[in-house]
């Protein structure tokens, strides 16, 4: 059977070693036996004779422990004539390792050990490697990656704990082992250290600290919640809402509360909740329940998220006695759901009643303002300058009335003749028809479409032609035309004029020969007149 142990460095305590007596006196007590048999040659009887009687009940009992076919024993002891027996077995260390393991392993399949961590080290496979110790003995331990990250606390050197597992043996160092499957503090639940070690840490990184907190809006204009939508506490919330802050635009985003992957999903949501344009607040809770239940708020996957959260979020775990991690990070906590829901809404509640008492106190300024005034304008109204006041009041007032009516009278007509001439306008604009007008426009600019077209076509056709006629007079022109027909153009050796007349050449000058196509370098070797032709003068040496 492989072994799933891996041969790691582990240092052993001083006071878990044994002292150098106890050590020279186990080395005596173990030579003791084999000094009497050689002495006694008498068998194994007379060496168990010298061996204490607990010793040697406790041998008896681990040969009758071992399987019959093991449990054979020699029949000769060595004696002084050194001969070997015949029915002697050979074990090799692999195959005592071996039958060591097997034996263990089918002795302790589960065991809870108890004892003290030390030389605790994860190593780069994500195993935990540790001794677990007492005042005098200790013993190597590993636990898993698999196992390990169950684990709700973290382990250190000095943690007292109780382990469950198997024993096995390593083989390739022969060393036995405790293999863990479990580990949970002695005298303090997991979860509880595990609550302390994470509190502590993320104290100390300051997650906790009032400065960090946020105040809360006084007019959220969106809510967001991150809640179990199978809870009782997304009820709760949204009954307070709805009562209190009808006009409340909640944003919710569901996301398991409890189990296995329940942070994970906390956290999400609140990520989530936080991309969301315009969200001014975020309540995350749920409702009460045990320890294990309201775990998941206790992750630091959560604590980071709700740090991490760009705006102000509220916990709302369990009842007022349940305490969380999620607490002490959030920006404020609320005893439950509902009364998270209450401190939302009382921060709209106080804006109100700010507003209201600002009108009170608006109100009664103006009143006392105008009323003021009033008593200001009765003292000022009796005096004896102001005598006959009022009736020279009244008199601007009648005054003031013939000329409104007067003005009203002139509006009235103006008004009237200003109708008259749009009536008139349009009776006008009823004759002029338009819609007849912009279809002879219509049709006239067809007709001028289509004309113009067949006339730039027909003069695109007589400019085409024109070029087409020039184009083949060019071609007619062109000397290259003569060229093709069989003509040549001489020219002197340098190319500077064109040979016209035979006596500008003399015989051995150098011409140049244009053909239509390619040149041709010549020698002249005789020349002639227009009316008579010399004979070539042959080449020397021909």
């Amino acid at each position: 059977m492989a072994s799933d142990l891996f041969d790691l460095p582990f240092e052993e305590d001083d006071e878990c070693r044994p002292s150098p007596v106890s050590s020279r006196e186990s080395t005596a007590a173990s030579q003791q036996p084999a000094v009497s048999s050689r002495q006694s040659g008498d068998g194994l009887d007379t060496a168990d004779s010298r061996v204490p009687t607990d010793r040697a009940a406790a041998d008896r009992q681990l040969l009758t422990d071992l399987p019959t076919a093991d449990r054979r024993l020699p029949t000769d002891l060595p004696t002084t004539d050194r001969r070997l027996p015949t029915d002697r077995r050979v074990l090799t260390v692999t195959e005592l390792t071996v039958r060591v393991r097997d034996l263990l392993e089918s002795e302790f399949v589960e065991v809870w050990v108890e004892g003290e961590l030390s030389n605790c080290h994860v190593w780069k496979t994500g195993h935990l490697y540790f001794t677990l110790k007492d005042a005098a003995t200790q013993v190597r331990a590993v636990i898993f990656k698999s196992a390990l990250r169950y684990l709700k606390f973290k382990p250190a050197d000095g943690l007292s704990v109780v382990a469950r597992g198997r024993v096995s043996v390593y083989e390739p160092k022969g060393e036995y082992q405790l293999i863990c499957e479990h580990l949970e503090p002695q005298g303090l639940g997991a979860l509880q250290l595990a609550f302390d070690q994470l509190k502590k840490r993320l104290q100390n990184e300051g997650l906790f600290d009032q400065a960090r907190k946020r105040p809360l809006p006084s007019l959220p204009r969106k809510i967001g919640i991150v809640t179990s939508l199978e809870g009782a506490a997304i009820r709760d919330i949204i009954k307070v809402l709805g009562r209190r802050y009808a006009n409340a635009h909640l944003v919710i985003r569901p996301a398991r509360v409890q189990g296995e992957g329940a942070a994970d999903e906390i956290a999400r949501g609140l990520r989530a909740i936080g991309r969301v344009p315009r969200v001014d607040v975020v309540i995350v809770g749920r409702g009460g329940g045990s320890i294990e239940d309201l775990w998941a708020f206790n992750e630091e996957a959560v604590a980071r998220a709700i740090a991490q959260s760009p705006v102000p979020v509220i916990s709302a775990v369990g009842h007022e006695t349940d305490v969380t991690i999620a607490d002490f990070v959030a920006d404020l906590r609320a005893p439950t759901p509902s009364a998270a829901a209450e401190i939302v809404v009382a921060a709209k509640d106080e804006f109100c009643g700010r507003i209201d008492r600002l009108h009170d106190r608006l109100g009664a300024t103006a009143r006392a303002r105008v009323q003021g005034l009033s008593r200001r304008v009765h003292a000022i109204g009796a005096r004896p300058a102001f005598a006959g006041f009022p009736g020279r009041v009244a008199m601007r007032g009648r005054h003031a009335a013939d000329l409104t009516h007067t003005a009203a009278r002139v509006m009235r007509a103006g008004l009237a003749a200003r109708d008259r001439r749009l009536r008139q306008l349009q009776r006008q604009l009823g004759l002029f028809d338009v819609g007849r007008r912009l279809s002879d426009i219509r049709t006239r600019l067809v007709s001028v479409e289509g004309r113009l077209t067949s006339a730039a076509t027909r003069r695109s056709h007589r400019a085409d032609a024109r070029l087409r006629n020039a184009a083949r007079r060019l071609e007619t022109l062109s000397p290259l035309a003569v060229l093709a027909r069989g003509y040549a153009v001489c020219w002197t050796g340098d190319r500077a004029r064109v040979v016209r007349d035979a006596s500008e050449v003399r015989p051995g000058d150098s011409v140049q020969v244009r053909l239509a196509k390619g040149e041709l370098d010549c020698e002249v070797l005789s020349t002639a007149g227009p009316t008579q032709r010399t004979q070539r003068t042959p080449r020397s040496g021909s």
